[in-house]
């Protein structure tokens, strides 16, 4: 009789087994088939701008991934009202009180400088912050031209973050004419 119960318990626990194995298959398959995220593959990244020039800038750039779309959302404060290039530069080193430490513009695709959207642009030519009378802007852009923590050469990780003095005019070669670096972050991966 005892084995007989026994037997009965293993079926019953076997098939209970299979039975969330393929619940979580199909949760997989359809989390897949429907482009929702699991918290294990959304990726985040950040930066915290600092003061450049002796500017007063500070701020934050986070970048969300959600699918194979990256956001990015850049907030500053202590900044001149007006226009002020963002750009995403070459290297994640603010060590220097002027922010050239950073390098050039990230340009992985080696095209000419220009507008985010409209012809040739830089992969690091954000666009231009507005920043009103009390100091403060944001700006947000989304792309599937960017990844995160990857290594590959189009991944944000690891470049630097630049405010500049002034609005990037999308023309002046190799980076807009923005002026003087007021801010600088240095992009991290988000753990």
């Amino acid at each position: 009789m005892k084995i007989g119960l026994i037997s009965t318990y293993v079926k019953s626990t076997f098939l209970l087994l299979i039975s969330i194995s393929v619940i979580l298959v199909g949760c997989e398959r359809a989390s897949q088939q429907t482009g929702i995220l699991t918290t294990e593959s959304a990726k985040q990244a950040n930066a915290m701008i600092g003061s450049s020039n002796d500017s007063g800038v500070t701020g934050t750039a986070v970048f969300t991934q959600d699918g194979d779309q990256i956001t990015l959302t850049v907030e500053i404060q202590g900044a001149s009202p007006g226009l002020h290039g963002v750009h995403i530069h070459e290297h994640g080193d603010c060590s220097s009180p002027d922010g050239t430490s950073a390098g050039g513009h990230w340009n992985p695709t080696g095209v000419a400088h220009g507008k985010w959207g409209e012809g040739e642009f830089h992969l690091g030519d954000i666009g231009n912050i507005s920043v009103g009378e009390d100091g403060t802007g944001s700006i947000a852009l989304t792309t599937d031209l960017w990844e995160i923590g990857t290594g590959s050469d189009i991944d944000v990780v690891g470049k630097g973050i630049i405010v500049h003095a002034d609005a990037d005019d999308f023309v002046s070669q190799p980076s807009g004419n923005a002026g003087a670096r007021i801010g600088c972050g240095v992009i991290v991966l988000e753990e």
